[in-house]
């Protein structure tokens, strides 16, 4: 069975990139396509797979890919195959659909709709345009983008998005139907640590509820500067951990010894960060929130803005507290609402295993036989085998 997977670009680790590796353990002999590779960012985790990038896998512009977006359409119609597949799998936010990978079938797996295309704050941060030609050239760019975004989102035999905040978006904005199908969560990576457990490594000692914690890309839409303000208001400690393009205004909004930035961590430094943290706080907007399952998954509430993947990530007063408003005022009450609450920590385990990896293998498998795959034996061999090693 010839597999391709389709993913957008491969120069950072992220959630999605998360997903990447589990759809590679569930078909691993599938060729990898993308727009960019980075080896060093990526941990050389998938030199193995990569198979072909983009006419514009060059080092200046895959370090500013964001200042290029205009052009990466084009980019995207230069990643092509002679090769047609039985499957091909779009692990996709914006690009890797529209690839010229074809195959007998092809799902997209959409963790959004290409954001630059359909909502006009991103165009608005596009790091290209300067401030007086925003009016002028934001709309031109938006529209050329959203017309090849319809148009390669007519690709997909099968649309599965992540939640059901991003399949209302597929409807509106692609006129497709999808399924929704939840991410996984690696629940054999994130459990609960011992209270207190700490390594020389990071700043994770004392007990539990001493700081408050935020994770993931520091990206302008993630509202990181909520919880750092409202956790500055309660005078409590809050660490960031992760870094992206909005890291230096994050930086620069207060100056408390009460903030803490942790660009880079293991998998393991993180389970502890969260195990030990009074709350996540998840103030954005997310597709569905990966680090929010993943807190859980360590018997962490979640202190969540209740729209977007938080709003069905979290129940409110059980697992964690739902904030209505985007505003501090609203956060500095629910992270105060939150640390006056007793949690059980198996109580939010057990809420993650509808995230489970297995769950996750389980209904994509569902999915693509639905969508007339005939898949080999070999195929559920394989993930039987990948789900047994990684619970050794």
């Amino acid at each position: 069975m010839r597999v391709a997977i389709l993913h957008d670009y491969l120069n950072q680790l992220g959630g999605a990139e998360r997903v990447l590796q589990v759809l590679l353990d569930m078909f691993p002999g599938a060729d990898l396509y993308t727009l960019f590779y980075d080896a060093v960012r990526t941990e050389g985790r998938f030199a193995r797979q990569v198979t072909k990038t983009s006419a514009l896998d060059i080092p200046f512009i895959r370090d500013r890919h964001r200042a290029f977006i205009p052009l990466l359409p084009w980019a995207a119609r230069s990643v092509s195959s002679p090769t047609r597949y039985d499957l091909v799998i779009s692990s996709t936010a914006s690009y890797a659909k529209g690839f010229r990978v074809d195959g007998l079938c092809h799902v997209a797996y959409c963790y959004t709709p290409l954001r630059y295309a359909w909502e006009r704050e991103y165009v608005d941060a596009i790091p290209f345009l300067p401030g007086f030609a925003k009016r002028l050239i934001a709309p031109i760019v938006a529209r050329s983008l959203q017309k090849w975004d319809f148009a390669a989102a007519q690709r997909p035999n099968l649309f599965i998005a992540i939640s059901e905040h991003i399949a209302g978006k597929v409807r509106a904005y692609y006129r497709r139907d999808p399924i929704v199908i939840y991410p996984p969560v690696d629940t054999e990576m994130f459990f609960p640590e011992p209270v207190g457990l700490t390594r020389t490594t990071i700043q994770s000692g004392g007990e539990r509820g001493s700081y408050f914690l935020m994770v993931g890309r520091l990206l302008h839409y993630k509202r990181f500067d909520l919880g750092i303000q409202a956790a500055v208001r309660l005078r409590r400690p809050v660490r960031i951990v992760g870094d992206g393009p909005d890291g230096s205004r994050l930086r620069r909004l207060v100056n408390s010894p009460f903030v803490e930035f942790i660009p880079r961590v293991t998998d393991q430094e993180l389970r502890l960060l969260y195990s030990n943290a009074t709350a996540l706080v998840f103030p954005q907007v997310e597709d569905f929130g990966l680090v929010a399952a993943e807190a859980l998954a360590c018997g962490t509430p979640v202190v969540a803005y209740a729209k977007g993947g938080g709003g069905e990530i979290v129940e409110d007063g059980v697992t964690g507290v739902l904030v209505a408003d985007q505003t501090v005022d609203a956060f500095t009450d629910g992270m105060r609402r939150v640390g006056a609450m007793t949690f059980d920590r198996l109580t939010l385990r057990a809420a993650t295993e509808r995230f489970s990896t297995k769950r996750f293998q389980s209904e994509f498998l569902g999915a693509i036989q639905s969508a007339g795959v005939p898949l080999e034996r070999s195929v559920a061999r394989t993930i039987k085998r990948v789900t047994y090693a990684r619970r050794r």
